[in-house]
Parts: structure tokens; C-alpha cells; sequence
């Protein structure tokens, strides 16, 4: 497995090895030991798996936790195909401000690795396109914020022949500055602090 080290700080994409034959592939998205040479340290232990499938055009995000708790994700592409979408929301990191995004699919399966505080956002790139998660803390509703996926200041890379459909929650979501000025974004040292602790 290749893992490779995103612009984001701390965030990781891995790129396994797929086995086809005739009967169809074997494919093996996540392997601990590739990840904690990666990553320094273990997976989170799993509190949570989610599934989500979407139609051509959506795009979901960008979602974060409330930090405390926070949480991390793993998540890959295992139908159709999407551009993941990792944005660095931690007041205070060297990265702040910055996204990097990774075209997911089941040809490479392609896995991301989201560490505690970032924002996660995809844009479904087909109809039927499965995105699959691992989470290091169980959904709560009220600890889930969103921030703009169309903020013109974060740019992010919305292909020009996708027209965005978006949840309600999502489209009235905040800028990034509208969301510092609330003080509603997580603290680069405090996510540092949480990230070691899952292990």
C-alpha cells in the first residue's frame, strides 16, 4: 500500500493494491500496519462505520465536528466516483486555510485519512457513488457544523459541469471567516492534543 502525505497537515491518502481476475478484484482499502508507518501511530479505534450513496451533482459538506470531541475519519469510494475533499479549518495550523482534494473510486481505492478538527466535503462525480466511513467517535447531531462549499474564498474545485445539489443545512452553512468570526472553528493545538489520544 502507498500512502502519501496530503497538503493538509496530518492528512494522508493511501493507494492500495488491487488484485483483478476473472472472477472480479480483491481489494484490501485499509491495513494497519501501512497506516501507522504513515501515520505514527494506529488507526483510531472504530466507534462508528457510515455509508452514504449520492447522485451525480452532490455534494456533501464541508462538515466538521464540534472540537472537543472531534472526531477522524478513514473513508474510501467503494461505488461510482468523487472528488474528496480535505480543508483545514484548525485555528492556528500551519495549513489553515488550505484544502486538497483526491479523485476516489473502486478502480484505486483510493482511501483518505481525515485527522481530528479538519472539514470534509465531496462532490459525487456519478449517480450511485458510495462513500464509506470509519469515524473515531459516534455521530451527535448537535456537535455537527458545516461550513460553505461555495465559499469563493476557499475555492474549492467544483467541477464547472456539476451543478451543486445541496442539503438545505448545506447551503445555508458559513464561510470559513464568517464561521472564525464566530469562533465556531477548532484549535489546531486542542485537535493535536485529541489526535493522540485515539490511538
Amino acid at each position: 500500500m502507498k500512502a502519501e502525505e496530503l497538503a493538509v497537515e496530518g492528512a494522508l491518502v493511501f493507494t492500495p493494491q488491487v488484485f483483478p481476475d476473472q472472477r472480479g478484484l480483491f481489494v484490501s482499502p485499509y491495513q494497519q500496519e501501512a497506516f501507522t508507518q504513515a501515520h505514527g501511530a494506529p488507526l483510531f479505534r472504530v466507534a462508528q462505520t457510515n455509508h452514504s450513496r449520492s447522485r451525480r451533482g452532490v455534494v456533501r459538506g464541508v462538515h466538521y465536528t464540534l472540537t472537543p470531541p472531534g472526531t477522524a475519519k478513514y473513508v474510501y469510494c467503494a461505488a461510482g466516483e468523487a472528488i474528496d475533499i480535505v480543508v483545514d479549518i484548525r485555528v492556528g495550523s500551519p495549513t489553515f486555510g488550505r484544502w486538497d482534494a483526491v479523485r476516489v473510486n473502486p478502480r484505486e481505492f483510493r482511501a483518505v485519512y481525515f485527522p481530528v478538527g479538519v472539514g470534509h466535503a465531496f462532490i459525487a462525480l456519478a449517480d450511485d457513488t458510495v462513500m464509506s466511513y470509519m469515524l473515531a467517535a459516534p455521530y451527535v447531531a448537535e456537535y455537527e457544523l458545516g461550513l460553505s462549499v461555495l465559499d469563493t474564498e476557499l475555492g474549492l474545485p467544483i467541477p464547472r459541469d456539476i451543478e451543486p445539489i445541496l442539503s438545505e443545512r448545506d447551503a445555508a452553512a458559513p464561510t470559513l471567516a464568517e464561521a472564525a468570526e464566530a469562533g465556531l472553528l477548532p484549535r489546531y493545538e486542542e485537535c493535536l492534543a485529541l489526535e493522540r489520544n485515539l490511538a
